[in-house]
């Protein structure tokens, strides 16, 4: 399950997936859908919609308690995807806080499973209203709600074709709802539901069936087409939800919508990734209320949480017996290997030109940020050259202090944290990027620290 270490933090099959064998063995109607390989492993064949039902109906069972049914011309959802949105959902409301009111939610087209309401109500006590337009769904919907004795938090109520949010609120008109779900159908045709011209060809095939009615798989205009739909009731509605939400099964949807919502002028809009196994699929949400608070989405949360790492070249210990003999000849205080690396890193970069600080640092360690203004340290030879046949030489002075380092320029080129550090063979130069135009630069920059220092002090044989 490769994607399973990007499912919701809270999801419960994260880090431990359902352990087939075990259930085969506590329930005979999961057993008999189970198979075990040469290497005795157990497996389970997500081709045959009786297995997959087989698992979502055990999962239900021995994770919370729920007893459902699902026929197999209707959708058969997965626990662990639809887990996700429903942890979502959680991050976008919040917790229920003392003497407040308890959270309401609509599910728009909640399938014969009824699983979201059914999972909402017994995790968080979640008042459910549930819409369904097809009557095999709306039966089996009211059917798993009474069967489980929640029929006191989700209501189920059959709708006209086509009805979203606004003729399922008419009677409700007084109610606040926290948040609204949806599994809108994905596809505009049957075509597009077999895959033909719609899934990029390097994509390897599905690796489990596709299951659900016409008006749960299909709709005019496909999953787009649908969820503008309750954008467009969304702006009438307004207030009378705090979020409005959707899953999507195709990333391609999700810019278009959120320029649409971009268009009406809606604050608030985010959105997140559901995975599981091989499975993606994308959310959308959307507030009109100013106070809530919206979730980071996940390639913010990836680039915040992402350690890079950082550009390093080693200076071995012969190297630095020369730079100490140098650096002592200049200021005895520089009697460390990491001091008289130091030294040697200050002294170039401030023919460079490169503005640099000492920054606290660990006890052994010592840290330079460097602000670069401009790039001198390429075809930094020839520039010599043309320096030296216009200005005479000046002769070499060893100076005691430290380069002083005026203020940050106000366009950079970039800026990073040097740090050096002792090891085992010698000195350690790491330089870890801060921020800027482009890290080829700090690239460049570090490859010509790292050969200036062999120019320097390597003797040619």
């Amino acid at each position: 399950m490769a994607l399973n270490r990007s499912m919701h933090p809270r999801n419960r099959y994260k880090d431990r997936p359902p352990d087939f064998a075990y259930l085969a063995s506590k329930y005979p109607e999961f057993q008999q859908h189970v198979q075990t390989n040469l290497a005795g492993g157990v497996m389970l064949n997500f081709k045959d919609p009786e297995a997959v039902r087989a698992l979502t109906c055990t999962l239900l069972k021995e994770d919370f308690g729920l007893s459902i049914e699902i026929p197999l011309e209707r959708l058969i959802p997965t626990v662990p995807l639809r887990l996700n949105y429903i942890h979502w959902v959680e991050d976008l409301i919040g917790s229920r806080g003392d003497g407040e009111a308890q959270r309401r939610g609509i599910d728009i087209g909640t399938g014969a499973s009824c699983i979201y309401p059914l999972l909402g109500a017994t995790m968080n006590d979640w008042h459910f209203l549930a819409t369904e337009v097809d009557d095999i769904c709306y039966n089996y919907a009211k059917k798993n709600v009474e069967q489980n004795n929640l029929s006191d938090l989700i209501k189920v109520v059959k709708v006209p074709q086509k009805t979203l949010l606004m003729d399922a609120l008419k009677e409700e008109s007084s109610i606040i709802y926290d948040f609204c779900m949806c599994n809108p159908p994905f596809f505009a045709n049957q075509l597009e539901a077999q895959g033909v011209n719609s899934r990029n060809s390097r994509r390897p095939p599905p690796s489990s069936v596709n299951t659900g009615g016409v008006t749960e798989i299909m709709a005019e205009g496909g999953e787009l087409e649908f969820v503008k739909r309750i954008i467009h009731d969304s702006l009438q509605l307004k207030r009378r939800l705090r979020w409005y939400s959707c899953m999507l099964g195709k990333k391609c949807s999700l810019t278009p919508l959120k320029e649409e919502l971009r268009k009406q002028g809606v604050p608030k809009v985010t959105h997140t990734e559901f995975c599981q196994g091989r499975t993606m699929r994308w959310a959308l949400a959307w507030s009109f209320y100013e106070d809530v608070l919206v979730p980071s989405p996940p390639s913010k949360k990836r680039k915040m949480e992402k350690v890079r790492k950082p550009l390093t070249f080693s200076i071995l210990q012969p190297t630095i017996r020369e730079l100490q003999i140098k650096a002592s000849a200049c200021d005895s205080s520089q009697n460390s290997i990491v001091q008289a690396v130091a030294a040697w890193l200050e002294k170039t970069l401030s023919d460079l030109k490169v503005l640099h600080k000492r920054v606290p640092s660990g006890a052994s360690e010592l840290s330079l940020f460097l602000t670069a203004a401009e790039n001198t340290w390429i075809h930094v030879r020839q520039k010599r050259r043309e320096h030296a046949r216009q200005v005479p030489r000046a002769p070499p002075v060893c100076s005691a202090e430290t380069p002083t380092t005026p203020g940050t320029p106000p366009h950079f080129l970039f800026k990073c944290l040097l740090n050096v550090k002792p090891e085992a063979v010698g000195v350690l130069v790491e330089m870890h990027w801060v921020e800027g135009q482009n890290k080829d630069q700090m690239n460049q920059l570090c490859t010509y620290l790292k050969n200036a220092v062999l120019r320097t002090f390597t003797k040619p044989q």
